[in-house]
């Protein structure tokens, strides 16, 4: 601390010194006010989240970032909902939050943890007032309680009478925490904690919804292109060829059938939600027939492209099977069982 910044700490505790308790105190509440008056942000999803016994809640901000209400993170690992004199937790020690700030803990802390243990002032979806902290936090706080754990179990089993006096009753008074902490730890292990905030609080649903809304921008036009050509003759005379059926060359009417095969083995492979969307703007009318081809309602510069390589793909399949369930099995394997849109596509998208 420099000689100015001394002089400056001396006159403000000079200050403080000379103001009555309830003056202090309004200076205080002041200050919390204006905190919370700040241009809080509010979280866009939140809600409860089960995990055992315990019920925390969880909010996610409009900028991704999962949060867990203090008060039910506390109550969870079985701590007090807040820290004694009412501090909200927005006083640390030593750059911990209190319920980190026992001496018999600190060996087991991190410096990647203290640089996460900052508290998020917020508003929830409805506008309550909410301290929380980053979701991540929680799993590094029950490992920190079951690394003491380890610790004094090896100093119980030991023959070294003075630390097992010592351990004893440090065991004591953590066991019920660390027991909680074991409990959530099951719970979120498998999946992992941000899976569970976004289930609990909705923001995986919608985060799909933007993404296919955003796929479907970049694949479907508004209005129609023109027609062409577009399924090569090769296609339908391999497509026969593989159900045992006639070609005449040239063929352009075909079987019911072929509209099914079309849909499943062309436009299916495409991103999620783009077959459904074409076929919602291109209606079949009273005949079972549409004004237009579904591709004519693709985007030139994704759409089209995708779907001209997926006819080139399902083609050379065709071509190297001898059988209908050769080429399923060959289709399934390449496209049936992964991802339907690449994250690279997807990056594309979001680039444009």
């Amino acid at each position: 601390m420099t000689e100015e910044m001394s002089i400056q700490k001396l006159g403000g505790d000079a200050r403080a010194a000379k103001l009555s308790p309830g003056e202090r105190k309004e200076i205080a509440k002041n200050a919390a006010n204006a905190r919370w008056n700040a241009n809080l942000l509010r979280a866009t999803h939140d809600g409860p989240l089960q995990i055992g016994d315990s019920t925390l809640m969880a909010a996610v901000l409009p900028n991704g970032k999962r949060l867990i209400v203090q008060g039910t993170m506390l109550t969870a690992i079985g701590r007090s909902r807040t820290p004694k004199a009412g501090t909200g937790g927005s006083v640390n020690v030593d750059g911990l939050p209190f319920f980190l700030s026992a001496e018999a803990l600190k060996p087991f802390i991190t410096d990647d943890l203290r640089l996460s243990t900052t508290p998020i002032l917020f508003r929830l979806k409805g506008g309550q007032r909410a301290v929380g902290y980053d979701a991540l936090l929680l799993p590094q706080v029950c490992k920190v309680y079951q690394d003491l754990r380890n610790s004094l179990m090896g100093k119980l089993a030991s023959e070294d009478e003075k630390a097992i006096k010592e351990a004893r009753p440090i065991y004591a008074k953590y066991k019920h925490i660390i027991e909680r902490c074991d409990e959530l730890s099951h719970g979120f292990g498998q999946r992992g904690i941000l899976a569970l905030v976004d289930d609990a609080t909705g923001y995986q649903d919608d985060k799909v919804r933007q993404d296919i809304d955003r796929i479907i921008k970049a694949y479907v036009a508004p209005g129609l292109a023109p027609w062409v050509q577009k399924f090569p003759h090769s296609f339908f005379r391999e497509t026969y060829r593989l159900l045992g059926w006639e070609y005449k060359a040239g063929q352009t009417r075909h079987s019911p059938y072929m509209g099914k095969f079309i849909n499943k083995y062309v436009f299916e492979a495409l991103p999620p939600g783009v077959l459904d969307e074409l076929k919602a703007r291109l209606p079949k009318n009273e005949k079972g027939n549409r004004r237009a081809k579904l591709w004519q309602l693709l985007t030139v510069d994704t759409g089209i492209p995708h779907l001209d390589r997926q006819l080139t793909a399902d083609l050379t399949l065709m071509q190297v099977s001898e059988t209908k369930l050769q080429f399923e099995e060959y289709w399934d394997k390449l496209f049936g069982k992964q991802p339907r849109l690449p994250l690279t596509m997807l990056k594309e998208i979001e680039d444009k």
